[in-house]
């Protein structure tokens, strides 16, 4: 049998959660911004290479900013929130309440609320759940009479629906926890708002040029 401490690692092994969909339509558009841009600065004068590289430098760091770098880590002792321009690490104690409304949202214990970017919400998805939790709700049961009532099958969740109610079990476990207690903590991702910064005003120069 295996010990509590030996269990412990699994049970609180970190949990990732990403947008597919956004991760495609950033490796797609990060394509055709090479491509248009690599075009330009091959076989365009030196103004359209000026504007290529500009360009470049303002749109590849904000469609990756979008698509590609939000995500959400959890653990045992602390939630990540990575977000398109900043990061925010927050212990568990500090997180007050986890919601999916038309976004989704964690909120702390200091009324503070952060956008978690990586589970967007669908509504189409959580009206096609609701559905399906409806007519199984009523639909009646069928069992063989030698083996008694078959277990209910869970209710089906949206995807964003199911991601929260994870985070909000991990809270529970967590939140108590002496390496679980903190602030909030906030860093700007200064490695994106700066070229995005420097190719708006190079775009702005050379466009009043």
């Amino acid at each position: 049998m295996t010990s509590p401490e030996q269990s412990s690692p699994q049970q609180y092994a970190d949990r990732s959660y990403r947008s597919p969909a956004a991760l495609a339509g950033g490796v797609l558009l990060l394509a055709l911004a090479a491509w248009l841009g690599g075009d330009a600065l091959v076989h365009g004068a030196a103004h359209t290479k000026l504007l290529a590289v500009a360009g470049l430098l303002f749109a590849v760091p904000l469609v990756a900013a979008f698509t590609l770098r939000p995500l959400v880590r959890a653990g045992a002792d602390r939630l990540v929130v990575r977000n398109p321009f900043r990061t925010v690490t927050l212990p568990w104690a500090a997180v007050e309440d986890l919601r999916a409304s038309f976004s989704s949202e964690v909120f702390t214990t200091d009324g503070s609320k952060y956008q978690l970017w990586s589970i967007p919400v669908s509504l189409r998805q959580r009206k096609k759940a609701n559905r399906q939790a409806a007519r199984a709700a009523g639909r009646p049961d069928h069992h063989d009479p030698h083996l008694g009532p078959a277990p209910a099958a869970p209710p089906p969740r949206a995807t964003a629906d199911r991601a929260l109610d994870e985070l909000r079990e991990l809270r529970e476990r967590g939140a108590k926890r002496e390496s679980a207690q903190g602030a909030p903590v906030v860093k700007w991702a200064y490695e994106v708002i700066a070229p995005c910064a420097v190719g708006a005003v190079a775009l702005a120069v050379l466009i009043a040029l």
